[in-house]
Order: structure tokens, then sequence, then C-alpha cells
């Protein structure tokens, strides 16, 4: 996975786009060994993920990305939107929804599509900014997922 370096802007500028979309990433092919890696990670083995005989007899006729894998591949694609200046740590801090709409089936493209909704500052130092999301699959009208993503970032010092 080849990812971009990302471009800096202040903090104005990025709060600024609330109401927007802020990015869209490259695309990003989930592959069977991903799959089955993060089966091994997750414990998660249901045939639908790693048996691909199996699964070709299931309504998706071949095997499907677990809904987390794709959520998780969130953090790869956000590393492509605008960082800000001067944040010295970003952690995740939760959804307010998810909602896997579609199955991602294996060698499937899928990417993610990103809009400012909200822009807080938590406290000096601390910001809070929620990220609507959708991820998009390659040649499909439905997406896999939709999200509502919170992101906490912090400053050194009192520069938020």
């Amino acid at each position: 996975m080849n990812i971009p370096a990302r471009s800096h802007i202040s903090r104005a500028a990025f709060e600024a786009l609330k109401g927007q979309e802020i990015g869209v990433s490259d695309w990003f092919t989930v592959t069977q060994a991903q799959i089955d890696a993060f089966a091994d990670c997750t414990h998660d083995h249901q045939y639908i993920h790693v048996d691909p005989e199996a699964a070709a007899k299931s309504p998706f006729g071949t095997t499907i990305a677990h809904g987390f894998l794709t959520l998780s591949l969130l953090s790869a694609m956000v590393y492509q939107m605008p960082a800000i200046e001067g944040v010295v740590m970003g952690v995740n801090y939760g959804f307010n929804k998810i909602r896997f709409v579609s199955p991602v089936r294996v060698n499937s493209r899928v990417r993610a599509r990103f809009v400012l909704v909200d822009f807080t500052e938590v406290r000096p130092g601390e910001i809070q900014y929620t990220l609507a999301v959708t991820v998009e699959i390659d040649g499909q009208d439905k997406p896999a997922l939709v999200a509502e993503w919170l992101s906490r970032r912090y400053f050194e010092g009192d520069s938020a």
C-alpha cells in the first residue's frame, strides 16, 4: 500500500471546511490475503470470508471482506486527507453511527469520501471533529459503508 504524503493546512483553514468534502482517498484493493490475515487477527473465520469454495455457493458468490476490515481501512484512507498543522497526536474517539450497506467482495476496490461535519475545541490544545464517511465500491451504486467518525487532535502546549 503506497500512501502519498498528505498536505498540511492551518487549523483555521481546516475548520473553514466544515460542511464540505475534504477529500477522496485513492482506491484500495481488498485481497484474499488481507481478508485471511484479518480473520486470523479477529478469530472470525466464518466461511463467507475465508473459504472461497463454500462462499461461491453463498448469496455473495465469492468471499467477502469482514465489515470491520473495511472499517479499519479508514485509518489508511484518512492519511490522504489534509492534516492540521501543529498536531502532535491524533486518536480515534469513536463513531456516532456505522452502517455496513453492501458487502465488499474479494478483489474489489474501495475508497472513502470524507466530509467535515463538525469541529469543536474540547479545551486549549485539544480539538474534536466529526467526519461523515462513505466507503465506495468501484463499479457499484451502493456504498460498502457509511459512518460518522469522531477524531481528537492534540497540539503541543496551547497552540490549538
